[in-house]
């Protein structure tokens, strides 16, 4: 993925612009003084990532984009991997989060510390910068933390945060222990602004609360002002967020969702999502945007803007090999180009998620037969056909496809080498019915 540094090139006079023309800058404390702060000298800043799950999701993405973008403009990037905040977690907005062990916490910190550096540049002259908060915080006594950051916090205000009044609304309440999240916080942003002069702090919209907790802490005890602002929170046409505590998440670990599975989401995308999701998640420059919002309005059966996405972020996060597969499996899937046999095994398998029949408990499974079957019954056991009958009427007539080659013979069977990788063999009906056997 290509990422225009010069702001002429890239069709804007200065950062500050861009990340607003992208609709990356949500809320922020002085927009005239984030302004002169982006668009000066290098700064620092920093972003928190708790690990209360095995990985990031696109929500957590955004935010690496947009401290690529300040990176790339110069800026000096801190990612605070959150070792004693990732113990507690945030408050949602319903409902307390289960508290995970501490060398659970601890692998998953290690796994986020690897995702954001495939995105972040973590070598040449201007590395991101790695931090735990555990480091400062484990060390702190009960009595040191009130008497040092806690007295500084007042409860009204606290109690006044967005999430903070909604959860103690709600049925559930909210515990101490997350009430004191945002205490917590302000002091990360304290710590690195005394160890790094540290003066921005971003995240999303429904991190307000915690990022201006910092930015209190830091004017009444040190008396300086820095800044913090947010980036609007995902979702799509119907206004539904994408993110791990609404059980959608559309995860980055590739074991947790396949580049198969995630460029299909990017590719998915809605016309009405599509040029907003192009401008956050993409560096494609202003004039290549446009040209594609407008592609989408005279030509939009081509979708040329979602297969850009699609190609765009997929390789970032997954890098260009594995998104060529994925690429290669989908066309190949459906007979539009390539080779089904050239797609490997995890691609194919993670393709074919979504073509079992019901199990007859609520759930799917794959159907499975043994070489030897007859395609006819094949076509039945994986859903395509009602009868044997009804499958032989469609071969006759030409519309059954064995991976992708036409079965011709209404009594052909299926062999050792039509399964393919030795698991799968790939029914299709027509154009885009599809069904599968796997060898049982």
């Amino acid at each position: 993925m290509a990422h225009v540094t010069d702001f002429a090139e890239a069709g804007f006079d200065s950062l500050h612009q861009e990340l607003q023309w992208r609709g990356l800058i949500a809320q922020s404390t002085d927009p005239k003084q984030l302004a002169e702060a982006l668009d000066g000298d290098p700064i620092t800043f920093y972003c928190g990532f708790d690990p209360t799950a095995a990985s990031l999701h696109v929500g957590n993405l955004v935010q690496l984009i947009i401290m690529r973008h300040l990176q790339a403009a110069g800026h000096h990037p801190i990612a605070l991997v959150g070792g004693a905040t990732g113990l507690i977690g945030d408050p949602r907005q319903s409902g307390e989060r289960t508290l995970n062990p501490r060398d659970v916490v601890a692998g998953w910190a290690e796994r986020l510390r690897a995702q954001i550096g495939g995105i972040l540049e973590t070598s040449g002259d201007n590395p991101v910068r790695f931090v735990s908060n555990y480091d400062w915080t484990a060390s702190m006594s009960v009595i040191d933390f009130l008497r040092d950051v806690g007295k500084n916090f007042r409860l009204g205000t606290m109690l006044s945060k967005d999430v903070v009044a909604r959860r103690l609304k709600s049925e559930d309440g909210i515990s101490f222990t997350e009430f004191s999240y945002q205490v917590l916080q302000g002091n990360d942003f304290l710590h690195l602004y005394d160890a790094f002069r540290c003066t921005l702090e971003i995240g999303g919209s429904d991190q307000w609360g915690n990022l201006t907790s910092g930015l209190d802490l830091i004017r009444k005890v040190r008396g300086v002002t820095v800044n913090v602002f947010t980036s609007p929170i995902i979702t799509d046409a119907q206004g539904h967020k994408f993110g791990k505590s609404e059980g959608n998440a559309v995860w980055l670990d590739p074991a947790m969702l396949s580049p198969y599975r995630f460029y299909q989401f990017w590719f998915n995308r809605p016309d009405a999502e599509v040029v907003g999701l192009l401008k956050t998640f993409t560096f494609l420059p202003k004039a290549e945007i446009e040209r594609l919002a407008e592609e989408t309005t005279t030509n939009p059966g081509a979708r040329e803007a979602q297969r850009t996405l699609a190609w765009e972020v997929t390789s970032l996060v997954h890098g260009e090999d594995a998104t060529r597969q994925a690429i290669a499996a989908s066309l190949a899937l459906f007979g539009r180009g390539g080779d089904l046999k050239d797609v490997d095994e995890a691609t194919l398998e993670s393709a074919l998620e979504g073509l079992g029949v019901d199990d007859g408990q609520g759930g799917t499974r794959l159907a499975t037969a043994e070489p030897g079957v007859r395609v006819t019954q094949a076509g039945v056991l994986a859903g395509l056909f009602r009868s044997v009958s009804e499958a032989r009427k469609t071969i006759a007539s030409g519309g059954v496809y064995l991976n992708n080659a036409r079965v011709g013979d209404v009594d052909a069977v299926i062999g050792e080498d039509d399964f393919l990788h030795g698991r799968f063999a790939l029914l299709r009906r027509g154009r885009k019915s599809l069904g599968v056997i796997s060898r049982g």
